[in-house]
């Protein structure tokens, strides 16, 4: 399992014990403009599928990884969704695929709520 990593299937970004992001976002459109621009800056293409839900896809060489956020007001999760060339076998991952989604939650969280 050299390179494969446990898939984090899902990513918390608020909600329970995360802090900083409650008081940001006060509107569903804010809180997917605080997405888009943490994906863009990552390199994800942001891509909303309806109100309250962000697809990522992010290309890095001939790596793919897909991602489903949905989102309110209060909080955003990540899910896995699809990949390619990433090693996925339904229960590890490439290694690098947890520190792209987790780098994705941290950069929408620390997004002003403009």
């Amino acid at each position: 399992m050299t390179g494969r990593r446990p898939l984090l299937r899902t990513m918390a970004g608020l909600g329970g014990g995360a802090v900083g992001l409650a008081a940001c976002a006060r509107t569903l459109a804010q809180r997917a403009n605080q997405i888009r621009r943490a994906g863009a800056g990552r390199g994800w293409q942001m891509q909303e599928i309806r109100p309250g839900l962000i697809r990522g896809t992010l290309v890095l060489r001939d790596h793919l990884a897909v991602v489903d956020i949905p989102y309110d007001a209060q909080r955003f999760s990540i899910r896995y969704a699809d990949s390619r060339n990433l090693l996925y076998d339904g229960a590890s991952i490439h290694r690098n695929y947890n520190s792209w989604v987790q780098n994705l939650a941290n950069d929408i969280v620390a997004q002003p709520p403009v």
